[in-house]
């Protein structure tokens, strides 16, 4: 028998020294869109680079905090063609809003703004101000002609913040799966975006915080732990954001239907979708309909997994998820 050559052995060395660092999980972390972010993931090569690119473009064009990006000139009405970012998230969030009947709505930004949550906050909670506001706001008066953002009326403004996050761990992942990595979790401002296995081989367990009061971001007990891979998962919740007036709480989440607060019993929604800027938009249209059978039709139409937490006629925090586990 012909014994393999020493050049065999050779050229076989670069290729076993890449493989016995394949197992090699690294975590990158830092600041974007006003949040934190954490990237685990698998791979021989440190991507820290190649995951900042990536939230980088997203945040130039969609992060109102920065005056130059894209959506920032849209909402000053400059002349400025849309980049392929903003396409595909303008017009996935107008599939949303159309399907949700506008429980999600991008042009809700003058409306977070007066209730003092967005970009410009004002506070302006008087009755005829917001009424005002709402004669602009509305999916059906924006649309999107030849790369560039038409308007019915000057004053609409878009918003970003129910669904940018959501679509930079979309990105990050895929700017990882370029590079070849197959086992990931993205993690920014509580969004994810996961693929494969963790470092024990198992799929990522994720958990779902109880929905209390914690403005400090500082409570960390679990609800549920959810067992998933290959998905996009958000959870929206009014439990973090929010202040307190002589009338009551003032949750972050406004309905863009009533220009007020959303004010149903759900405290929770994490929607599991295939993208995570899907999962994210859903979260934030489930708190606005706060309605279980509601999100049940809207979930079997869509393919989503949900999972709530809200509270009964007497206070008590309890679950809700479709499917139920029963039919898993």
């Amino acid at each position: 028998m012909k014994k393999p050559s020493l050049y065999l052995y050779l050229a076989l060395l670069p290729l076993l020294f890449s493989c016995s660092r394949a197992g090699e999980y690294r975590t990158t972390v830092g600041l974007v869109f006003g949040t934190s972010y954490r990237v685990q993931y698998q791979s021989s090569r440190d991507l820290t680079e190649n995951i900042e690119h990536a939230l980088g473009e997203v945040n130039a064009s969609l992060s109102t905090f920065d005056t130059a990006s894209v959506i920032s000139r849209v909402n000053r009405n400059e002349e400025v063609e849309a980049d392929s970012l903003f396409t595909k998230v303008f017009l996935t969030g107008q599939i949303i809003a159309l399907v949700t009947g506008g429980a999600f709505d991008m042009t809700v930004a003058p409306l977070v703004n007066a209730w003092g949550f967005g970009f410009d906050p004002q506070r302006q909670r008087d009755a005829s101000v917001i009424d005002s506001i709402r004669a602009f706001v509305g999916y059906d008066k924006v649309g999107l002609e030849r790369g560039r953002v038409v308007k019915a009326d000057a004053r609409t403004q878009l918003d970003a913040s129910a669904i940018a996050k959501g679509y930079g761990c979309d990105r990050v992942a895929e700017a990882l799966q370029r590079c070849g990595v197959r086992n990931y979790l993205v993690e920014i401002g509580g969004e994810l975006r996961l693929a494969g296995h963790n470092a024990a081989g198992e799929r990522w367990r994720i958990g779902v915080n109880r929905a209390v009061d914690d403005s400090l971001q500082q409570n960390h007990e679990i609800q549920r732990v959810l067992s998933l891979t290959d998905c996009g998962v958000a959870t929206s919740g009014n439990y973090r954001q929010f202040y307190e007036t002589a009338q009551g709480r003032v949750g972050h989440t406004i309905d863009p239907r009533t220009g007020q607060p959303a004010q149903g019993r759900v405290l929770s929604a994490t929607v599991i979708a295939d993208e995570c800027l899907v999962a994210d938009a859903y979260a934030t249209a489930c708190m606005v309909l706060s309605d279980t059978t509601a999100i049940r039709s809207l979930a079997e139409a869509e393919g989503l997994r949900v999972f709530l937490i809200y509270a009964d006629e007497t206070g008590t925090h309890c679950e809700w998820s479709y499917p139920s586990d029963e039919q898993r």
